[in-house]
């Protein structure tokens, strides 16, 4: 594999600065991975990453990429805006949303805007086979997702731990800045997913930091 190729040059050059001693790791994810085609496609692994780590305010923690390649696009719960139908998770994440926050369930399942407002929609496994939920889960992923959490493990970062997954990441943040609840998965959201108001509860924590809120607010047209 050329060096232009690696998995680390694919990250944005401030979390390359952060995440050096991840180059590693990141070469041996890739070995495993050996030119499979994967969901979301290889330029867009890393599209969480999109923001300066220092803007990180949240980081909102999902398991990994939607088996159907349409919809993966490299940020944790979101699909792109061609996407009609949601998937059922993200359907329960805009019920809440718009309980919580007052504001209509939006049009589009884009949460790109939340990456731009602070939020690190970083899924534990970076990658799957296309079709195939969890099948990347053994190849290394949650160790170095462990790490970017790690390094950005401030008392002033709120996480978002949604499920038994997420909440293996616990202990990387400040405990007073963490929010926790079942998955919004079906399965789980009866459980007390609903009701959590994960997105006022985490602009209440920033300001309690003195540290502007995030913009929620998605697109509804």
């Amino acid at each position: 594999m050329s060096e232009k190729n690696e998995l680390f040059d694919l990250l944005p050059s401030l979390w390359q600065e952060r995440l050096l001693d991840q180059r590693e790791s990141l070469r041996d994810i890739d070995h495993r991975l050996n030119g499979r085609i994967t969901n979301p496609e290889r330029a867009r692994i890393f599209s969480a990453f999109e923001l300066d780590p220092m803007d990180v305010k949240v980081v909102l923690i999902g398991q990994d990429p939607y088996p159907t390649a349409s919809h993966a696009q490299g940020l944790a719960f979101s699909v792109p805006s061609s996407v009609e139908r949601f998937p059922p998770t993200l359907r329960n994440i805009f019920v809440e949303y718009s309980e919580d926050l007052k504001l209509p369930i939006p049009k589009s399942g884009d949460l790109s805007s939340w990456r731009e407002s602070g939020v690190l929609l970083l899924n534990s496994i970076l990658s799957c086979n296309p079709g195939e939920s969890l099948s990347h889960k053994d190849i290394g992923w949650q160790e170095f997702t462990h790490q970017v959490v790690k390094s950005l493990s401030t008392p002033e970062v709120v996480g978002i731990l949604w499920g038994r997954t997420a909440a293996e990441y616990r202990g990387e943040f400040d405990p007073s800045m963490v929010i926790e609840s079942p998955h919004p998965s079906p399965l789980s959201a009866y459980r007390g997913f609903f009701g959590s108001r994960p997105f006022s509860r985490a602009n209440n924590l920033l300001k309690a930091k003195g540290l502007g809120p995030v913009n929620w607010t998605l697109q509804n047209v």
